[in-house]
């Protein structure tokens, strides 16, 4: 049960991700949650939906694994490696603040889901 619960909140991190990225990108909103210059976030919004998007399936995979129960347990374990995986390149390569918002939960879910 809580790795279910802890499941569902990165598949609503990536969708709360999803929206940023996708529609949010270009506002004052989005600006500050990526901390972007006005200019650059118009500049770069197509490249921000198309990373909205790919959080958008990861949110997917991780919704359909709880979706399928007990028959969901791998599609759990992949798309939370992928997202520990994205977020650990994430945290490396951009900023260490994607380390808490996107790896951490990830591995914090999948050893939830491994103990289970």
């Amino acid at each position: 049960m809580l790795a279910n619960i802890l499941i569902a909140l990165v598949a609503a991190i990536h969708v709360y991700i999803l929206a940023l990225e996708m529609f949010l990108w270009n506002t004052r909103v989005g600006r500050k949650a990526f901390n972007l210059h006005a200019d650059f976030a118009r500049d770069t919004k197509t490249m921000a939906a198309n990373q909205g998007l790919y959080n958008g399936f990861l949110a997917a995979g991780l919704l359909w694994g709880l979706w399928l129960g007990e028959a969901g347990f791998q599609f759990k374990v992949f798309f939370l490696a992928c997202v520990l995986v994205a977020g650990l390149y994430g945290a490396l390569t951009v900023s260490r603040k994607i380390l808490y918002v996107q790896a951490m939960p990830a591995l914090i879910a999948l050893i939830a889901l491994m103990s289970h």
